[in-house]
């Protein structure tokens, strides 16, 4: 893939929040679990563009803007916003899609008329020089 075909490129997953990872009161889970989730979707960024998992270099300004809680859905979308010799440079997002309504019932839950931004992030991640995509 080329350094222009890179810029732009989107990956989102969709994760459900188990309550096991909550470690808080009213179970919320930690600031790490997006970060985690950030991962996740980075390593298929690096595997679309450069056929390599590509390693995590660092984050910059990341943003915990909304709770995380068990029961949720997540999406988590990274966008490559720039390209260099080795190194992609993400943004990231993770929005609440759903969320469980305890309230209501142990397994209640509904979809959101309106995400919530959780966690937003810049991330850098490098691939070997070796790397080349098949595509």
């Amino acid at each position: 893939m080329t350094p222009e075909q890179m810029q732009g490129l989107t990956v989102t997953h969709r994760r459900y929040v188990p309550y096991s990872h909550a470690h808080y009161a009213g179970n919320l889970v930690d600031g790490a679990y997006s970060l985690g989730l950030f991962g996740d979707v980075a390593t298929e960024v690096c595997i679309r563009t450069d056929g390599d998992e590509g390693l995590f270099a660092s984050y910059s300004d990341v943003q915990f803007r909304s709770p995380v809680r068990a029961g949720d859905v997540l999406e988590i979308t990274a966008e490559v916003v720039r390209v260099g010799s080795r190194s992609r440079t993400l943004e990231f997002r993770a929005v609440v899609v759903g969320r469980g309504r305890p309230d209501l019932s142990d397994s209640s839950a509904r979809m959101l008329d309106e995400p919530l931004l959780a966690t937003s992030a810049t991330g850098v991640v490098v691939v070997p020089a070796r790397a080349v995509s098949t595509d």
